[in-house]
């Protein structure tokens, strides 16, 4: 899965999701990569940078609609396990998009973050991911997180080491753990709960991303390999989306009664 982020020029709120009937958080995990490069007989790689359009394309389009988190599954907990010459293009290529890339999201009021066990990663990766977070923490058009060396399993472990020192510390009881302070210590625990989740290159799993996040978030499943996935296809899921109704465990009477007038 490609790494890399950007943005073009300034957006516009000027759709669905201002109306309210938008997504305020998009979830992407971006599969087909491989198979692009392969159906068009290129390496591997050739997949990885061909994504980095359909990065950009994607940033652009969700911030003119309004969207206020966008999060991309870059690199997973599991793609270590990948011929090693590919990881480590995928890390030279992690590490150019954000030397390159993150003044262009800086401008444009992006802000960026990046979730997942970072201790994997070369020093100088992670010091280029401290810089780009540091320069963008205070941009407010957007935020923008990357999933990188990210596991659902590994985040709610984190989450729950994080809480089992505080009760150690005797600074919580067991009793005060509740699901809210579970998702508190969650990578994303400040951020709204993803409303849609997008899987492109027509896979209908959620391979470990977001596990605990995802509990009422609605999928959209694309068959387009992502390095294809554009403009046009963003906003077809934008426009499936607005056409869904979210119940909550609610009927569809209780849903029709809150959307009255009163």
């Amino acid at each position: 899965m490609t790494e890399s982020v950007s943005a073009g020029p300034p957006a516009a709120r000027t759709t669905a999701v201002s109306n309210g009937k938008g997504p305020k958080h998009v979830a992407i995990i971006m599969d087909g990569n491989n198979r692009w490069a392969k159906a068009r007989r290129l390496a591997g790689v050739a997949g990885h940078k061909a994504g980095v359009n359909s990065v950009r394309a994607v940033v652009e389009t969700c911030a003119r609609e309004g969207v206020e988190v966008l999060t991309l599954f870059a690199f997973s907990s599991e793609n270590w396990r990948r011929p090693a010459e590919e990881v480590s293009a995928l890390m030279r290529l992690f590490l150019f998009a954000l030397q390159r890339e993150v003044k262009k999201l800086h401008r444009n009021n992006i802000r960026l973050r990046i979730i997942g066990d970072r201790s994997a990663f070369s020093h100088q990766l992670q010091e280029r991911m401290a810089h780009a977070e540091e320069l963008t923490k205070n941009n407010t058009l957007m935020t923008l997180v990357i999933a990188a060396n990210y596991g659902g399993h590994w985040d709610i472990t984190q989450a729950t080491r994080k809480i089992a020192s505080l009760v150690q510390a005797g600074k919580l009881m067991p009793s005060d753990v509740t699901d809210e302070l579970v998702e508190r210590h969650l990578c994303v625990g400040d951020l709204p709960m993803p409303d849609l989740l997008i899987r492109t290159a027509g896979e209908q799993r959620i391979s470990n991303f977001m596990l605990w996040h995802l509990a009422y978030t609605e999928f959209y499943f694309s068959s387009v390999y992502w390095p294809d996935f554009r403009e046009p296809q963003m906003r077809d899921a934008l426009k499936a989306f607005a056409g869904r109704q979210r119940r909550f465990g609610q009927t569809d009477e209780q849903i029709a009664s809150q959307a009255l007038p009163k």
